[in-house]
């Protein structure tokens, strides 16, 4: 199965009754950018970048399948990420995860992005968490 379909499956159980709001938001025909993450010749991980504004970038399906979890690699994608957002002139990272992502919650914050209000469709969502890291 491939790496996005296992996002969302899990995606689905994580955020039960609000995954078809979510899941709208979650289309990939609009990136551009990717980076894929790969074990001995086995994707991994993946990661994606999406203009958001002329300098802002949001980071968009990002996911390490479960055996590969622990070992640095969702750090490295959102580090690669953002190297790339920062050569293609972009200034600030945003994203959004749901509070019940909670690994995700962890890896964001030791990134170093920082929890700023909720953006676009994610405002009033209260089982959403926004977050911004300056480039």
């Amino acid at each position: 199965m491939g790496l996005v379909k296992l996002l969302d499956a899990g995606l689905a159980v994580t955020d039960g009754e609000d995954h078809a709001f979510y899941n709208q938001f979650n289309k990939t025909d609009n990136i551009k950018y990717v980076t894929v993450a790969y074990e001995n010749g086995q994707a991994v991980g993946c990661g994606a970048i999406k203009e958001f504004a002329p300098d802002i970038v949001e980071v968009k399906r990002m996911f390490v399948s479960e055996p590969h979890r622990g070992k640095g690699i969702a750090g490295r994608i959102i580090a690669e990420l953002e190297t790339w957002a920062a050569e293609l002139g972009y200034t600030r990272c945003i994203l959004e995860t749901g509070i019940r992502q909670v690994e995700a919650v962890a890896l964001y914050k030791k990134s170093g992005y920082s929890i700023i209000p909720n953006y676009g469709q994610y405002i009033g969502v209260e089982n959403s968490l926004c977050f911004e890291k300056e480039l």
